[in-house]
């Protein structure tokens, strides 16, 4: 007779923290009458657009493999939507890689990237605060790969910039910036 072995699933530290501690928090701070109204993380959008090097066989194979070890997914590939003689652009063009993460893997990733990720970048003093738009979403963009731990030295001889898209189920963008805060993101000191 065979017994079901029972494994046990561990969830990501942040989303722990986030429904024990922070839902509460924000809601106070923020001063929400229903808890649905407390800022939530949606998705996480990971993004690399090959721009000039979209025929580059080598840099598609080292930002897919880039985009696969950081996220833990394999990566779509995106294509052009239109033709753009002045770009040298077909329809139909591969451009660029993405990968949408949700759910553990996105709390995992925001976790990583927050605290290991940003504090290891070279001359960082932190994200800009300027780069949320209208519905509260951010965006962050990295130069080149080499401060993910996931990749070795010689996967990072080829740089290539990424970038990231927290999407933000909020009222405001300023109840945003209030989660991101609470998650530990390192933004800018304004200056006076």
């Amino acid at each position: 007779m065979a017994t079901a072995v029972k494994t046990a699933t561990t969830q990501a530290r942040l989303k722990v923290l986030y429904r024990e501690k922070l839902v509460a928090e924000l809601q106070k701070e923020l001063k929400l009458d229903n808890v649905n109204q407390v800022p939530q993380l949606e998705k996480i959008v990971v993004n690399v657009g090959l721009g000039k090097a979209k025929d580059d066989k080598k840099l598609m194979a080292v930002a897919t493999n880039t985009l696969r070890k950081i996220t833990g997914q394999q990566p779509l590939e995106t294509m052009a939507r239109l033709s753009i003689a002045s770009f040298k652009l077909r329809e139909g063009n591969k451009i660029g890689l993405k990968v949408t993460l949700r759910n553990d893997q996105m709390y995992e990733f925001a976790d990583r990237l927050i605290n290991i990720v940003l504090p290891r970048l070279r001359d960082f003093h932190g994200v800009s605060a300027k780069a949320f738009d209208g519905q509260g979403n951010y965006s962050l963009g990295l130069v080149d790969q080499s401060a993910f731990p996931e990749l070795s030295f010689e996967e990072t001889t080829t740089p290539h910039g990424l970038q990231v898209i927290f999407v933000i189920k909020a009222h405001r963008p300023a109840d945003s910036r209030a989660l991101l805060e609470k998650f530990g993101m390192p933004f800018e000191k304004e200056s006076k």
